[in-house]
């Protein structure tokens, strides 16, 4: 009698052992964070973090997260000690998922000696879940989209 062996696509590559995920996501924890967390930090009257806003001058005026840093990725090296305290943690951000200008800008202020994090989805991200930005004209915002985010939810239920 033959034995057929169904082999999960997901399972090609093994599972590691849990004190390996545990190390693996404590880990990513520390060098990420997303935009839920991000916003409940800012509602708080010391969030304890300077929020930077690593794009250019056009995407900075076109949109961005009230009480963001400007500082583009360029500008990193001659601005970052004029702007920033050292001894506060930095979160970088960029436009989003498919843009890494919020890791570049993480590694180049972790190279000048700054304890950084990502936020991961970008001011994308912060749209999509409903959440103000500040432009020239003003603060906007628009509905949270229902495939990202809870409807009418303030934090993530995750």
């Amino acid at each position: 009698m033959a034995t057929t062996t169904i082999t999960s696509p997901i399972l090609a590559v093994p599972t590691r052992a849990p004190e390996d995920a545990v190390a693996y996501f404590s880990a990513n924890l520390a060098f990420q964070t997303d935009v839920s967390d991000v916003r409940a930090a800012l509602d708080l009257d010391e969030p304890g973090f300077a929020l930077v806003d690593s794009r250019g001058q056009v995407a900075w005026a076109q949109g961005h997260i009230p009480g963001a840093i400007h500082l583009p990725t360029a500008e990193i090296p001659t601005r970052a000690h004029a702007l920033l305290d050292p001894g506060v943690p930095v979160v970088t951000y960029c436009w989003g998922p498919g843009c890494d200008g919020a890791a570049k800008a993480a590694l180049a202020l972790a190279r000048l000696g700054f304890r950084v994090k990502e936020m991961r989805g970008g001011i994308e991200y912060w749209i999509r879940e409903g959440l103000a930005v500040e432009t020239t004209e003003g603060l906007t915002q628009r509905p949270a989209d229902p495939l990202t985010a809870p409807v009418n939810a303030v934090a993530c239920d995750c």
